[in-house]
């Protein structure tokens, strides 16, 4: 048996060599018969001798076991084994590479009438068994290839199929198997999973190292053997790690078993981290387009359709074969299909003619294909046809010449993706569902990245610094830009973290020309901008019932009860509906608005955009409100803490960096948690003073609130109590508003006795504040207004002590500005309470440019409720420098109104205004209020940037982000900051 094993091992090594002539032949044959007895034959036949029946190697083997069924036939030699047949063994990894040989074989023998019964022989008396070989130790330096590097024994090192039990019992012992790391099969199918573990395991993660290392000017990959001191190492193997652990383990346990792949891998790290272990990492990527389908895509396959996560580091795997098939120069027919790439960190133009200043550097990798690291080139092979004109892919990829954004590139990807010499997923991208068009965006960015010359280990270490999350999270979470099918504004854009971070080359390259790129660049950056939400109604967790939130909240929203009432039974009254609790309300606007109607209406639609991110779908499908309570309640049994975790899954959800509250100093249930100690809250909430007693003129509540908190009853007390409340909440500006129907008197000077209140209603205190005009018959407009010819009154008078006295005062003091809501009208449906405040259609925008003017060292924010408006404001904020105009307020956030008003908001205004804010009541609503508004603005830019690249002015990506920046928040945090001294 030992003869038989060393007989094995010396003709896997030297058959080929020893067999090119009839002399080398019958030495071999001499030296393989010595004995009486024969049991193996040993071949070492690779792809190129498994050709066909003309192969030298397959001639010379047929003459050798010719020999030996005539020495068999005339008893000069036996055969031990149990079944008495000689065992053919190949050492090489071709699949099937038994069952090849002996097709071959057999046609010989049909064409050979030399030897009768040759062909009954092989059928009969030899097996040639299919193997499998995982023994690639790559030669020692200096020796001329005669002598291997050394590495730990695979576990594996020769998988032999042995079904008929042909072989000597010896090979199945535990001896060989722990020594030499044979191993045999007797079952069919598991050596196919042998080497389909060995092909997505040791093969798969091999490629995926290797041309990134290659990229890298990483020469062997024995550089990973330091792990534990190298940065790079260890960045490497964190990538392989998380490669396997989240991707090939998952796909391929059900297949091959868990313990099975986990065993592979852990040999196969043991080998891979081993010093004297480790091959040329540029020779690894030989085929590499090929590789990629048969190494990677299997398990993209698996994970596609289990419907399991594709992960990153799946798509960062793919990239960077894709980066190092990409040529430096664009290149058509190149000669032997040779192009030239560039290295990580050298230019791409600069290597595209060697300079030759180096040239004895340059190194020869495999069959002709050359590098140098010092100039920063290397060459390789063109494969893998692709496209309608059915190009190499690096042709393709090399067309483009210069660094393009990702939604660019999809297209070649595709197409290498689903070619068989490719990706070998043409099914999977053809029928294009979610997770594969993910996957292909994925590395549409990543290898824009890339190419852009961010640096492939520089990416990696991007991910890895996310706590390794960055490697196994989806794909979904790299998509930069959405389908061009998506780009109407009517799929909900809810925000995600860009896929190109600040400092990326990419953010330096322009958008392109073609109206689909460029709105796909507009959908990432308009996605992934985190917003300022300048005006809510939102208070923190910390102040406890005041906080809202939860499903009845949403469904009990004063727009959710002004509809409900529209179409509500005669017989149910509101105050019927209102002495109902919070609940019974609830299901009452459930079931008239979601069940026995479509939620069509922009509020219904809010209440499913918000409930499906959530991730309450199936809730939705079943309309099943009770297992969407039953969400909520997960939260609320946590108390405290169950508040502060929902707020933060919203905010993250929203998008949003930070809301401005909204606080009144003069609620008691609010002051509360203010004073004597402010409560503690999260940087997300930010507080606004709400000061409309001081314009409403409403004297018993100022009194009142003066005396009660120890100050003097005076225009100075007021001044000291709005001081002391700027001390305490450190608001980022003052709030003012007056109910429609309210006109301060003048002549106030000095004190309260004067100050009258008409019309003032306290629950309006608790609505969004607003200012406006109001045709009244017993109100006249003051006599220092500038108003000749006007027909009604200002509700502002600009001479009120209140105003230029206290509110004006403390602004200037403090460097506050004041933000006004122009034309709500109170209570035009009282019965309804909140519910039942309408819009004035034409606001006196008059009385916003005389503060303006006025008061010229105060910033004003201001917007709008009517769209009739819209227009004059924009004027407005052309023309005053201390005016800053925001949002589609109330009525005006509807996407039909959203979209008109922000378009002609750019057209005149650039980009110094603020799209959007939420207006908040419900924390909740913080989620659809910015879904919704971000794909209608994302829609108007992306015609907008379109009409200006036509004109001639190509922006660049960081362009872009930097206006996106500005009106999600940017221009308001810029005009906060505007000094008017």
């Amino acid at each position: 048996m030992n003869r038989c094993y060393v007989l094995y091992t010396f003709m896997a090594e030297e058959l080929v060599p020893l067999i090119t002539s009839p002399v080398h032949s019958t030495a071999l044959f001499s030296r393989a018969i010595s004995n009486t007895s024969i049991s193996i034959i040993g071949v070492g036949v690779t792809e190129a001798g498994l050709s066909g029946p003309t192969s030298q190697s397959l001639i010379h083997l047929a003459a050798i076991l010719k020999k030996i069924a005539t020495l068999l036939s005339n008893n000069s030699l036996t055969c031990p084994n149990p079944n008495g047949k000689v065992c053919v063994v190949n050492t090489d990894n071709v699949p099937g590479n038994g069952s090849v040989i002996c097709k071959y074989l057999l046609e010989i023998a049909k064409s050979d009438d030399s030897v009768t019964s040759f062909e009954d022989f092989l059928r009969n008396r030899v097996t040639f068994h299919n193997t499998m070989v995982d023994r690639i130790t790559s030669q020692r330096d200096g020796s001329g290839g005669m002598v291997p590097r050394c590495e730990p024994v695979p576990s594996k090192a020769l998988v032999i199929e042995d079904l008929d039990a042909d072989l000597p019992a010896t090979f199945s012992s535990q001896e060989l198997k722990s020594k030499y790391g044979v191993v045999v099969r007797a079952q069919s199918g598991q050596l196919d999973g042998d080497i389909a573990l060995k092909l997505r395991v040791a093969n798969g993660t091999h490629t995926a190292v290797a041309h990134v290392m290659a990229l890298s000017s990483l020469l062997m990959t024995d550089a990973l053997a330091k792990e534990k001191g190298d940065e790079k190492a260890t960045t490497l193997m964190s990538y392989l790690d998380s490669y396997f652990l989240d991707q090939i383990l998952v796909a391929a346990s059900d297949q091959f078993g868990k313990k099975e792949t986990e065993s592979v891998y852990e040999d196969w790290r043991k080998r891979l981290c081993h010093p004297k272990f480790g091959l040329s990492t540029f020779f690894i990527t030989q085929n590499g387009a090929a590789k990629g389908g048969i190494r990677i895509g299997p398990t993209i396959r698996d994970l596609i359709q289990s419907n399991e996560t594709v992960a990153v580091t799946t798509a960062f795997a793919i990239a960077a074969i894709l980066r190092f098939l990409t040529p430096a120069k664009p290149s058509r027919n190149a000669k032997n299909s040779i192009y030239r790439g560039w290295l990580d960190g050298h230019d791409r133009e600069s290597v595209v003619v060697p300079s030759g200043s180096s040239d004895g550097e340059t190194a020869v990798y495999a069959d002709g294909l050359r590098y140098n690291l010092a100039e920063g080139w290397y060459e390789f092979r063109g494969s893998c046809n692709c496209g309608n004109k059915t190009r190499p892919i690096c042709e393709l990829l090399g067309a483009f010449g210069t660094t393009k954004q990702p939604i660019e590139y999809l297209a070649p990807i595709k197409a290498y993706l689903s070619k068989e010499d490719g990706g070998n997923l043409g099914d999977i991208i053809e029928e294009g569902g979610e997770s594969a068009n993910n996957f292909c965006i994925c590395v549409a960015t990543l290898y824009a990245r890339m190419v852009a010359g961010d640096g492939i280990l520089a990416i990696l270490k991007e991910l890895l610094g996310k706590d390794g999350s960055g490697f196994s999270a989806d794909c979904k979470s790299l998509v930069d830009g959405i389908s061009p099918t998506q780009l109407d504004g009517q799929v909900p854009l809810h925000y995600r973290q860009g896929a190109v971070p600040e400092g990326s080359n990419l953010l330096e390259t322009s958008v392109g020309t073609k109206p689909e790129h460029i709105a796909s660049i507009v959908n990432a950056e308009v996605g992934s901008v985190m917003a300022i939400d300048l005006h809510t109604h939102l208070l923190p967790p910390s102040h406890g019932a005041l906080c809202s939130w939860g499903i009845d909240e949403i469904l009990t929203y004063h727009y959710l009860i002004a509809e409900y009432f529209i179409t509500a039974p005669a017989e149910v009254t509101p105050e019927q509906f209102y002495v109902m609790n919070k609940q019974d309300q609830a299901d009452v606007i459930w079931k008239a608005l979601f069940i026995e109607r479509s939620p069509i209406s922009e509020a219904c639609r809010g209440v499913i955009t918000t409930l499906v991110a959530f991730g309450l779908s199936k809730e939705v499908e079943a309309r099943d409100l009770e297992g969407i309570r039953r969400f909520y309640i997960q939260f609320r049994d946590k108390g405290l803490s169950g508040t502060e975790e929902f707020s933060r899954m919203v905010y993250k959800l929203a998008g949003v960096k930070y809301a401005v509250m909204t606080n009144v100093p003069f609620d008691a249930n609010e002051a509360a948690h203010w004073r004597p100690k402010r409560k503690e809250y999260p940087d997300q909430f930010r507080s606004a003073l709400r000061v409309d007693p001081l314009l409403a003129g409403d004297r018993k509540t100022i009194e009142t609130t003066l005396r009660a908190s120890g100050y003097d009853v005076t225009i100075e007390g007021a001044r000291q109590y709005l001081r002391d409340w700027c001390d305490t909440m450190k608001p980022d500006y003052m709030m003012a508003s007056t109910p429609h129907n309210f006109v301060l008197r003048d002549g106030s000077k000095g004190n309260l006795a004067d100050v009258d209140k008409r019309g003032v209603n306290k629950e309006a205190m608790k609505h969004p504040f607003a200012f406006a005009d109001v045709i009244s018959p017993d109100v006249t407009c003051a006599s220092s207004c500038d108003g000749e010819g006007d027909t009604v009154a200002s509700i502002i008078d600009e001479n009120s002590d209140f105003l230029s006295e206290v509110l004006m005062k403390v602004c200037e003091e403090r460097d506050l500005p004041l933000a006004l809501k122009i034309g709500a009208h109170r209570g035009i449906n009282a019965k309804l309470r909140q519910a039942g405040d309408g819009v004035v259609a034409f606001a006196d925008g008059n009385a916003l440019a005389r503060l303006c003017s006025r008061f010229s060292k105060v910033r004003f924010l201001a917007t709008f409720l009517s769209v009739n408006n819209q227009h004059e404001a924009c004027v407005l904020a052309s023309k005053f420098r201390n005016l800053h105009i925001y949002g589609c307020w109330w009525y005006c956030n509807v996407p039909s109104l959203i979209e008109g008003i922000t378009t002609m908001r750019v057209e005149m205004l650039g980009t110094s205004f603020t799209a959007q804010h939420s207006d908040a009541r419900v924390l909740d609503q913080l989620v659809y209020k910015w879904a919704h508004s971000r794909a209608v603005i994302a829609s108007v830019l992306a015609r907008e940037y379109t009409k200006m690249v036509v004109a001639g002015w190509s922006p660049r990506r960081s362009e872009v982000r930097r206006d996106i920046v500005r009106l999600f928040g940017g221009s308001y945090e810029e005009f906060m900051k505007k000094s008017l001294s």
